[in-house]
Parts: structure tokens; C-alpha cells; sequence
């Protein structure tokens, strides 16, 4: 009989995403076939604190040790003695590339994007003027920085977002001037960074991506929200939204969604596995 695959899970972590992350770890620590795979969670604390679980078979319901990130931290040697590492963690500082910065320094396999395609992909902004280089179509948008008037050009609605965020966690859906600027301030709590977007008028649709040299697409889901728009609640509360597999496009959309996010992994050298959202108009 083959040894098992020692895997470390990473959930949690500093960012405002990080109860996300959490319910995301337990569904794949629930997935992890227990005769193959010997599992370790680590968890990431809201203050960067890495607690090492007592069981290796879900995530822990309280922390029994917090340690400093450390090279003597039980989690950092935890790390060194697993043959691949699982980062499942959500926004800033995880699903940014610095986790992977800090694996790649250590030498320690994982699975998903490196750190130059984590930094991009997370970016919104930046993600963005790559796609277009490539003639890849996008929402158009308004980047804030920090210190500019919260201004645009499209029409109303628009979305307001942080450009470095996901989970639709500091997101929202202004429908005039008057809502403008109390939207750019909620986002700005996350991120200094703002986007304000026009509303693309749609059927939202996501395609899973397989693959490093040579990726492939999956089939095309289309995002039914039971809400006025795709905000954390329909996303995340039971009933929240449907999910319907094929979507109900045209074989045409279809094929252009799954050439679409194979272009997108390709353009922004994504590697293992991705999930590409679209609208199709």
C-alpha cells in the first residue's frame, strides 16, 4: 500500500475575507479522502498568528497553540514536513502571492497560481489592463487611489468595489451621486485602492480552468442571485442564489466563455486550477 500524501490545509488569515476562507478549508478538509491523504490544518489568525490544529482531519474549533511565524514556529516546521501545501485562503495576504512568496522561499510545494499570477489576479486594477493588452473584453471602470474625488462617467447603477478584494465583501451597488460617496468610503476600509465599474447588463456565467501549458475549460455554470445583485449574502447564505449547470446560453456564448477563460488563465499565467466569471450580454 502507498504512503499518504501528507498535506498541510492553510485557512483563515488577516484579511476581511477570512470566515470565508475558513468554511472553504472545512469543504476541503470534508474532501480529502482520509486513506490517502494525512492531513494538518494550519490556521491563520485575523492578527497573522499561525495555530497549529490538534487533529489532522478538520479545522479547529479553537486554537490550541498560537505561534509567531517564525522559522522554530511549529506551523513553519509543520510546513517543511508535508509533500504539498493546500494555501485555501481568501483576499490580502494569502490569495495576493505573499503566502506563495513565503512557500517558494521555503521550498515547499503548492497548489494553484504562483506569486506573480496571485498578485495580478487579485488586483483588480492591474488584472484588468493586462485583459485588455490582450484585446480580452472588460467591464470599463474608474480607479481611486487614496486622496482622489470619488468621480465617473458612466451611468447609473454603478458598482463600487475594492480593487483588492473578493467575495463581494465591501461591494456596492450605487444607483446615484448622493450614494457615491459614502460606497467609496465603505470600500476604502478595505483596500485604498477603489474601482468604480458600470453595470454590465447580463447573464452571469463562471467556467472552471484545468491545467499549466495546456488548459482546458470546464462546462459553463450561470449564476442565478436570488437578491438584486451577486452580494455576499447571495453567495453565501443557504438558498442565496442557484447554480445552473449548463448555463442556458446560446452554444455560441458557450463556446466563446470557455475560449474567453482559457485566454485569461493563458494572459495572466495562471497554473493548476482557476475560476473565470463573465457576463454574457
Amino acid at each position: 500500500m502507498s504512503p499518504r500524501v501528507r498535506v498541510a490545509v492553510l485557512a483563515g488569515g488577516r484579511s476581511s475575507e477570512h470566515e470565508i476562507s475558513l468554511a472553504s478549508a472545512r469543504s476541503v478538509v470534508a474532501a480529502l479522502d482520509p486513506e490517502r491523504y494525512e492531513t494538518v490544518v494550519v490556521e491563520i489568525d485575523k492578527a497573522g498568528r499561525w495555530e497549529l490544529g490538534s487533529g489532522h482531519s478538520e479545522l479547529p474549533e479553537t486554537s490550541v497553540e498560537t505561534l509567531p511565524v517564525v522559522a522554530q514556529s511549529a506551523p513553519a516546521a509543520t510546513l517543511g514536513q508535508v509533500d504539498v501545501v493546500l494555501p485555501i485562503l481568501h483576499g490580502p495576504f494569502g490569495e495576493d502571492g505573499t503566502v506563495q512568496g513565503l512557500l517558494e522561499l521555503a521550498g515547499v510545494p503548492y497548489v494553484g497560481a504562483g506569486v506573480a499570477a496571485s498578485a495580478l489576479c487579485m488586483d483588480k486594477d492591474l488584472f484588468k489592463a493586462v485583459l485588455r493588452d490582450r484585446g480580452i473584453p472588460v467591464a470599463r471602470n474608474v480607479t481611486l487611489r487614496d486622496g482622489d474625488e470619488p468621480r465617473h462617467s458612466f451611468d447609473y447603477p454603478v458598482f463600487v468595489k475594492p480593487a483588492r478584494l473578493g467575495s463581494s465583501v465591501g461591494i456596492s451597488k450605487v444607483r446615484n451621486d448622493e450614494e457615491l460617496a459614502a460606497a467609496v468610503e465603505l470600500a476604502r476600509r478595505h483596500d485604498d485602492k477603489v474601482l468604480i465599474e458600470e453595470r454590465v447588463d447580463g447573464v452571469e456565467v463562471e467556467c472552471g480552468v484545468l491545467g499549466n501549458r495546456d488548459p482546458v475549460a470546464s462546462v459553463v455554470g450561470e449564476i442565478v442571485a436570488h437578491a438584486d445583485w451577486y452580494d455576499y449574502s447571495a453567495k453565501y447564505d443557504e438558498g442565496g442564489m442557484d447554480l445552473v449547470i449548463p448555463a442556458r446560453i446560446s452554444p455560441e456564448s458557450d463556446e466563446r466563455v470557455r475560449e474567453l477563460a482559457v485566454e485569461s488563465f493563458v494572459a495572466t499565467e495562471c497554473e493548476g486550477m482557476a475560476r473565470v466569471d463573465c457576463f454574457v450580454t
